[in-house]
């Protein structure tokens, strides 16, 4: 039975095109802003519709979010739930790690970060497409904190300072690659990612 909304039929189907649209704008541009307006006007339905299926715009961030990543990356490890959260957050923050590489690649990797976005004056252009990218990355860890809260593993109280302390985290790993090491960098960098996890979660070794 089609649910209806004041002055409007609203149908099942309407719920998809809003996802459509919106991951569609995510897809054209990954800073794109998810305003109510914009997607609206983008899936054809009224704001009135948009807000009966998401009453904020969290609440479609996270289902868009959702959408995205479970066709980008089905095999995702934060859905594999024969692993502890813990170690599947860990898991999925290697993920991102991996591919700056270490040593001579990993230098290589921030000497252009340097060029990019350091080393120039910070013109608006420059300013747009380093949020672009840390927006990108943001995404895809409040991606997964969203997962485990959906599982009641950690509260969404605190979700954007956490995703905000994990890329900190992941920043600082990926300049120590980079850098001449003294330790193992694995076990270092293991041991980091588990105490970085552990904090958000309220987790512990046992």
């Amino acid at each position: 039975m089609n649910q209806t909304y004041p002055g409007e039929a609203v149908t099942v189907g309407s719920r998809e095109k809003i996802l459509r649209a919106a991951a569609e704008m995510i897809a054209e541009d990954v800073a794109a802003t998810l305003s109510v307006r914009a997607v609206a006007a983008r899936a054809g339905v009224s704001t009135g519709s948009l807000r009966f299926h998401f009453p904020n715009q969290r609440e479609l961030q996270d289902a868009v979010l959702t959408r995205v990543y479970e066709h980008v990356f089905p095999d995702d490890p934060i859905r594999d739930q024969s692993l502890p959260a813990r170690d599947r957050l860990v898991n999925c923050l290697r993920q991102v790690l991996a591919p700056a590489g270490v040593g001579a690649e990993a230098r290589r990797a921030w000497g252009a970060a340097y060029e990019a976005f350091i080393a120039p004056d910070p013109t608006e252009e420059i300013r747009t497409a380093y949020l672009a990218y840390e927006r990108a990355a943001a995404a895809r860890v409040e991606y997964w904190l969203g997962v485990l809260a959906d599982e009641g593993v950690l509260s969404d109280e605190h979700r954007p300072r956490q995703v905000r302390f994990l890329l900190t985290v992941l920043n600082g790993l990926s300049l120590e690659r980079a850098l001449p090491a003294g330790e193992s960098i694995l076990r270092t960098e293991t041991e980091t990612l588990y105490t970085a996890v552990d904090c958000v979660l309220g987790t512990r070794a046992t």
